[in-house]
C-alpha cells in the first residue's frame, strides 16, 4: 500500500503544506502553531517511512516483519543458524559458504564445494527474495523454505551430517543455543526439534527481500529518468521480439521475473542423452531403496540433469529445470542450472537461441540489441542485493 500511493502522498504533502502554512499566519496562538507543525511533521515522516520499506519496491505484498518479540527471535536464531560453521562434520561449513551475502546470497562458483572439498551437481542460487518461490531447489522437489532447510545439513556433499538428530546434538551443547531456542519457542532443552530449525532458518531466510532496483523505479513509480537510453531499448524487447517476459514475467504491480514454472533449455542435456534409458531405470531403483532424492541428485551428475524428471517420473520432464528470477542476475554469475554459462552476455545468447528453438522461428538480434537486453537485465540489480 505504501508503495502504491508514493505519488498520492507526494500531491497530498504539498497541498497541507500550503494549508498548514496559511493557518501559521492566521495563527498566533503558541498551542496552535505546536499542533500544525506536529502535523507537518507526521507529513514529513510518512514519504520516509515509505523510502526504508521501499526495500521491497516491485515485490509481492508480503511481510517478514518481525512485529513481536517471539518472530524477532526466531530470525535471529536462524541467522545465528545460517552462519553457524560449527553445523557441519568438518566444523568449516554453513549455509553461508554457498548462500554468500556478498554475492546476493550465491556462491559465484558453476557448482557449491561442500564438507572436505565436496562438489555439489548444480549451481547455487541466490536466496533473494526465495519466499516467493512457489518451489523450492531447481527441480521443485521441495514446496517451502521450512521443507528446503534442513536438507542441506544431513546431505553428504554439503553439510554432511549423519542426520537430523546429529544436528540437533550440536546444538544442544552450546548453552546460547538453548537460551535463543527457548526465546524464540519456549521450549526447553530436551524439547529441541528440528523443526525449530526449520522454522528458524525460514523466518531468517523470508527477511531476504531485494527491490528497488532500477527498473523498479522505473516501471512501478513512473521515474522514467531512472532507466538508462539502453535498458529502456532493452526492456522493449525484453517484453517484446525476444519474448524473455513469456518465462520471466512482469505482472501489473510486481515482478519476479518467473512465471514458477519447469523448462528445458537442453543446458547438459546432450551428455546424457544416450544414456537416458539406463540412468531412469537407476534414478527409479534408488528410490524404490528409498533413498533421498537430495542424496541421489547430489551423488550423481548425470542423474542431476534429469531435473523435474526426478521428481514427478513423467517422461516430459526430462530435462527441466525451474525457471530462475532475473533479479540480482548481474550479482550471481555463472549461470544455468549446472553454472556452465558464464557471463550474462552468454546466457542472453543462449536464451535467444532457445526462443527461436521454441518457436521455430530463429530469433536474430543485433550486437546492440543484445547489449541493450544486458543493459536491461542490469537494471534488475537490487540496491540491497549484497547488503
Amino acid at each position: 500500500m505504501c508503495q502504491a500511493s508514493n505519488r498520492r502522498i507526494g500531491h497530498i504533502y504539498h497541498r497541507h503544506i500550503m494549508t498548514i502554512r496559511n493557518e501559521l499566519v492566521r495563527s498566533r496562538c503558541q498551542h496552535g502553531v505546536c499542533a500544525l507543525v506536529m502535523f507537518a511533521t507526521v507529513l514529513l515522516a510518512s514519504p520516509c517511512r515509505c523510502a526504508e520499506n521501499n526495500k521491497g519496491l516491485g515485490l509481492p505484498s508480503a511481510t517478514a516483519a518481525a512485529n513481536d518479540s517471539a518472530k524477532r527471535a526466531r530470525i535471529e536464531l536462524g541467522q545465528k543458524i545460517f552462519f553457524d560453521a560449527r553445523l557441519s562434520a568438518s566444523g568449516d561449513i554453513s549455509c553461508a559458504s554457498c548462500h554468500k551475502p556478498e554475492r546476493a546470497f550465491s556462491d559465484g562458483l558453476p557448482v557449491p564445494t561442500g564438507v572436505r572439498g565436496s562438489r555439489g551437481t548444480r549451481n547455487a542460487p541466490s536466496l533473494l527474495n526465495a519466499m516467493f518461490n512457489n518451489s523450492q531447489f531447481w527441480d521443485g522437489r521441495r514446496k517451502t523454505l521450512e521443507d528446503q532447510a534442513l536438507d542441506p545439513f544431513v546431505n553428504r556433499r554439503e553439510h554432511g551430517l549423519s542426520g537430523q538428530q546429529a544436528l540437533i546434538a550440536l546444538i544442544k551443547r552450546d548453552p546460547n543455543y538453548v537460551d535463543a531456542f527457548y526465546r524464540a519457542f519456549h521450549v526447553s532443552t530436551a524439547h529441541i526439534e528440528p523443526r525449530h530449525v526449520a522454522e528458524a532458518l525460514a523466518s531468517f531466510e523470508r527477511t531476504l527481500v531485494a527491490g528497488n532496483s532500477l527498473f523498479d523505479r522505473y516501471y512501478f513509480k513512473g521515474e522514467k529518468a531512472a532507466l538508462s537510453v539502453s535498458a529502456e531499448r532493452g526492456l522493449r524487447l525484453f517484453q517484446g521480439v525476444a519474448q524473455c517476459s513469456t518465462c520471466h514475467t512482469i505482472e501489473e504491480h510486481y515482478a519476479l521475473f518467473t512465471d514458477h514454472q519447469f523448462h528445458s533449455l537442453s543446458v547438459g542435456f546432450r551428455r546424457i542423452e544416450k544414456q537416458l534409458d539406463k540412468l531412469t531405470v537407476q534414478l527409479v531403483e534408488l528410490r524404490g531403496k528409498g533413498i533421498s532424492l537430495d542424496q541421489i541428485v547430489f551423488s550423481n551428475k548425470n542423474i542431476a540433469e534429469l531435473g523435474r524428471f526426478a521428481v514427478t517420473l513423467e517422461p516430459g520432464d526430462i530435462g527441466r529445470f525451474r525457471t530462475p528470477s532475473l533479479r540480482n542476475v548481474e550479482l550471481t554469475a555463472p549461470y544455468m542450472h549446472d553454472g556452465s554459462v558464464p557471463t550474462l552476455e552468454q546466457a542472453v545468447d543462449l536464451e535467444i537461441y532457445y526462443r527461436g528453438t521454441e518457436t521455430g522461428h530463429p530469433l536474430i538480434l543485433t550486437p546492440n540489441e543484445k547489449d541493450d537486453l544486458v543493459a536491461f537485465l542490469k537494471s534488475l540489480t537490487s540496491p540491497h542485493a549484497n547488503q
